[in-house]
Order: C-alpha cells, then structure tokens, then sequence
C-alpha cells in the first residue's frame, strides 16, 4: 500500500484520529476540526479532494444536528447513534491509511492516493467521497446502530423515516453544494441547465441510500456468520470502488 503523505500537518492528522466522537456536535467538532488540517495539505491545499469530499459531509451533518435540536426526527437516538457510527467508519478509514494499514477498504484508498493530485477536480472528488461513504460505510453504519439499540431494519418504521428524512437534507444542501465546486464557465451552463442537474443528482443520492438500506437488511440478516459477513464487505468494497474509479476517471469531469 502506498505509504500516505499528510506532509507538515502529520502529527495534526494522528492526533485527530485518535479517537471517535460519542455524539453529533463532536462529529461536527471533529469533521470541522480536520477540514482545516486538509486545507493545508500541499501541494493541492484547499485543492486537497478530500476536503472536498469532507466540506459536503460537514455540511450535511451540521443540517442533521440542527435538524436534531429542533426536534423533527421521530427517533432522534437512532439518528444520532446513526450519524456517530457512519463517521467512525470514514474516520477509522483515514487512521488506516495515516497509518499504512492493510485494513484501509478500496474504495476510500482510491480517494487517499489522489490527494497529492494533480488531476483530481472538486465535484468528482466530493462524489467519489459520497461514493465510498454511501455504498460502503453506510450499510455497516446501520448494522452497528441497530445492533447496538436492540432493534431491526424494518420497511416503514420510525427509524425508517428518520433515515429517508436525510434525503430531503441533500436535496437541500446539494444545489449550493454542487454551485461551489463549479468554474464560472460551468455555472454558466449550470444556469442554462436549469434545475435538471440539481434534480438528477437528488435523485441518485435518494437511489444510493435506499440500495445501502437494502444492503444494510441482507447485511442484519447474516450478521452472525463470520464467513458470508466478510464476503459481503469484499462484495460491496469492490463494488464501490469500481464506481469511485470510474467518478475519479476522466469521464468523471463531465460531473462538473
């Protein structure tokens, strides 16, 4: 595996890693928190793909907190057990690779190894970064939350609903987002376009989620078997990787 270069800002890395937050407000604090170590990252800097990916998912978590705080998820403890378990799961993906661990999955390493560029571009990096985190993490996420508060995946449920709820975060959040990453030559096609773009994309987020619920149900069902569980983390490993490598490739400009 190739050997990580977080340059000058290493240490800062590490010790950033070195734990999991145990609520919301300290994913918020800890994503925040290495946004600004990844901006200083050379060459790339504010460049770096990563932060990209990391400036979206800070977002989408600040709007799930304040959405915790005004009360409208159903079961705001599975939510919010939710959202500390899929942040350790990118979190300990960035320890491995720091650390040059075999453990690092696939598909996040396929991001890792573009830091130091040159060819990474923003709205692709950030895609790529939902790619791994959604049809990776996310199914896993679930599992770990359900086990640990005694409950079952079930179609229809509050948790259910709380979950297809972060949907209409990104639905949100994804024009300004996608706008940011754009150049002024592609803002202006962006203009002509419409809302199309900004539709498609919702749309493939709501797919994705709903394909790592499903994921996440045949995941539960064979959570006990060593053997078929890790059989299906290669399965969705590969399969997202092949999709990153694609999001990363030079097709993966016309995103932008």
């Amino acid at each position: 595996m190739t050997q990580p270069t977080w340059g000058p800002v290493q240490q800062e890395m590490s010790d950033i890693l070195q734990r999991h937050p145990d609520d919301v407000p300290g994913v918020v604090d800890q994503l925040t928190r290495l946004q600004e170590v990844l901006c200083r990252i050379p060459p790339l800097l504010h460049g770096n793909p990563l932060a990209d990916f990391n400036k979206l998912y800070l977002t989408i978590t600040e709007n799930v907190l304040d959405r915790l705080y005004a009360g409208k998820f159903k079961d705001p403890a599975f939510l919010a057990r939710l959202d500390v378990e899929f942040a350790a799961r990118y979190f300990d993906a960035l320890r491995y690779w720091t650390e040059a661990s075999p453990a690092c999955p696939g598909v996040w390493a396929g991001l890792f190894t573009r830091i130091p560029g040159p060819d990474a571009r923003p709205l692709p990096s950030a895609v790529a970064g939902v790619n791994a985190h959604i049809n990776f993490d996310l199914p896993f996420a679930l599992v770990t939350t359900f086990d640990h508060l005694g409950s079952d995946p079930v179609d229809g449920s509050d948790q259910h609903h709380d979950y297809l709820q972060v949907n209409d975060i990104f639905a949100e959040e994804i024009p300004g987002l996608r706008r940011g990453y754009l150049d002024r030559w592609q803002l202006l096609i962006d203009t002509m376009n419409g809302d199309l773009d900004d539709w498609w994309q919702g749309e493939m987020v709501e797919y994705t989620r709903n394909v790592a619920w499903r994921n996440a149900q045949r995941i539960w069902a064979l959570r006990h078997d060593m053997a078929a569980l890790d059989k299906e983390r290669r399965r969705l490993d590969n399969t997202a990787t092949g999709l990153g490598k694609l999001l990363l490739s030079p097709f993966g400009g016309f995103l932008q």
